[in-house]
């Protein structure tokens, strides 16, 4: 084991034994190591028998909780964990957060951020909500951070923590599809690697010189390893192993489609995409008779563009429960921000879709005369 390893663990063992200790989570392997157990989670308790450390562990059947007492019970319990061959620690403490990742190539990188002051105690329902990615964080350093920037970062991680279960056990795959910037893809893997997860995401944009300028930020912020960009079309960029997570944030007009369309091929458990620009269906809403009684509907210029937006959004929502995912349709950032502002949050469950369902569908895209671009990379009819 590397002597920079050592001394990283040592650090890790110090905060899992400290009486300030809050919650520490272990996740991931070590490339070309196999540990007991997938998962632990440590967080002290207060039992009638007096203050424990608690261990819960996942073998990846079934999780075992163990109560342990302060002195060398728990020294013995840590110092087995510590062994284990985890890719990831990520340990909090009242003073101070520590993160903690073993590369491919066994060497330790370590991240520390201080615990943010107390605010004073407020009865007001006014109070600042606790940010999911510390505003301190150096990622921002690198991303830039920006108020508006902070803002939508912290909404895009508050739709997925409500859309991941609480508890994930092995590797999790995730793809941004049209990722652009990045500047959002670098904050899902920092938000689930602080979480213990042991995350893959691979960053998908159509520009050359994007891709370079993505990887050297994953590099110089230490996250090569795990993070990776490739150059390509939404519909034919290689992504392998297909991924567990779709990441669709703003891509344009019908990019989203074809961001949707390759979520539903890979079977993807889980779809984030916030749509922007609806051209395709406003066109087509332009060239067709409205059905009576709606012509007031699609008359002037701008209802008919606010609709073909509310419109290509249900009918892409509807496409995807045919398609046995449940759906979401929320506010992704308050729309004083941005008036494009919605997100399709999806859930595959592998139901049937109903008769009322297909007959809705039919009959909406048959009155308006439309076809939804959506439903011809899908081939849904």
């Amino acid at each position: 084991m590397p002597q920079q390893l050592d001394a990283a663990l040592a650090e890790v063992r110090a905060l899992l034994l400290d009486p300030a200790l809050t919650r520490a989570v272990a996740a991931g392997r070590r490339r070309g190591q196999l540990a007991t157990v997938v998962r632990a989670e440590l967080r002290p308790v207060a039992l009638k028998s007096g203050a424990r450390l608690q261990i819960v562990t996942d073998d990846g059947a079934r999780p075992y909780t163990r109560n342990v007492a302060p002195g060398p019970e728990a020294d013995a319990a840590v110092d087995a964990l510590l062994a284990e061959p985890f890719g990831n620690w990520h340990v909090e403490t009242a003073g101070a957060t520590l993160q903690l990742r073993v590369t491919k190539r066994g060497e330790a990188q370590l991240h520390r951020v201080a615990a943010q002051r107390a605010e004073p105690a407020t009865t007001s329902h006014d109070r600042p909500r606790e940010h999911l990615l510390d505003p301190g964080d150096p990622l921002f350093d690198a991303i830039g951070g920006s108020a508006a920037k902070r803002r939508q970062v912290d909404a895009f991680l508050r739709a997925l923590a409500a859309t991941l279960p609480a508890e994930l056990t092995g590797p999790l795959r995730v793809v941004d599809l049209g990722c652009g910037n990045a500047y959002l893809t670098f904050a899902a893997y920092r938000y689930l690697a602080g979480r213990g997860v042991d995350v893959e995401l691979v960053g998908v944009d159509v520009r050359e010189d994007q891709r370079r300028r993505n990887a050297a930020l994953a590099e110089q912020l230490g996250y090569a390893d795990q993070v990776r960009f490739v150059a390509g079309t939404i519909l034919d960029a290689t992504v392998e192993p297909a991924p567990d997570l779709v990441l669709a944030l703003h891509a344009c007009d019908t990019a989203t489609d074809e961001a949707l369309a390759r979520a539903v091929r890979w079977g993807a458990r889980w779809v984030l995409a916030a749509p922007c620009c609806h051209h395709d269906l406003a066109a087509q809403l332009r060239a067709a008779p409205a059905p009576e009684p709606y012509e007031p509907l699609v008359r002037q210029g701008i209802l008919r563009e606010r609709f073909a937006d509310v419109l290509t959004d249900a009918l892409r929502a509807a496409l995807l429960r045919l398609h046995g995912y449940r759906v979401e349709v929320v506010e992704f950032v308050d729309s004083q921000h941005t008036p494009r502002n919605l997100l399709l949050r999806a859930r595959h469950t592998g139901a049937e879709p109903t008769d009322r369902q297909r007959d809705e569908y039919r009959a909406l895209v048959g009155d308006w005369r439309i076809t939804p671009r959506l439903q011809t990379l899908l081939g849904t009819r």
